[in-house]
């Protein structure tokens, strides 16, 4: 596995325009929550991505990925799920084929990011998405 180069992921996020959030909560204590309102403020449609439907951040919430993919096409998948869920994603990463997918702070795992890279989609694990988009672009 090689990880994107700090150059690729710059690209991939300069060019992004929607980022489908899995695991978003309601609570705005919550660091998916704080997430997503950064990367609103920098100008991303957010697709929240929660079992438990409703609105968050004034977006309807989509029960799962492909659901989240039927209104168009998910440019970045950002995961705020435990390491024991991620291979659970894999299938519906697969069928949405997003360009990036970004899994969290202390989320790892390598058989799944391997997976994806051998499909061509670039992984990111165990970063901040929004302290990198910050870091690389500012805004938010």
């Amino acid at each position: 596995m090689t990880p994107p180069s700090e150059a690729e992921i710059e690209e991939i996020l300069r060019t992004s325009r929607r980022i489908a959030v899995v695991g978003l909560s309601r609570k705005p204590e919550r660091p998916s929550h704080s997430v997503a309102a950064y990367l609103q403020r920098a100008g991303y449609e957010i697709v929240p991505v929660h079992p438990l439907g409703g609105v968050t951040l004034g977006a309807p919430v989509y029960p799962d990925l492909r659901s989240a993919a039927a209104t168009g096409p998910i440019d970045v998948v950002d995961i705020f799920r435990r390491t024991e869920f991620i291979p659970a994603l894999l299938d519906d990463l697969l069928a949405i084929r997003p360009r990036l997918v970004w899994m969290q702070f202390d989320i790892v795992h390598d058989a799944t990011a391997r997976r994806l890279e051998e499909d061509g989609i670039r992984v990111v694990m165990d970063r901040c998405l929004a302290v990198d988009h910050h870091a690389m672009m500012g805004g938010g």
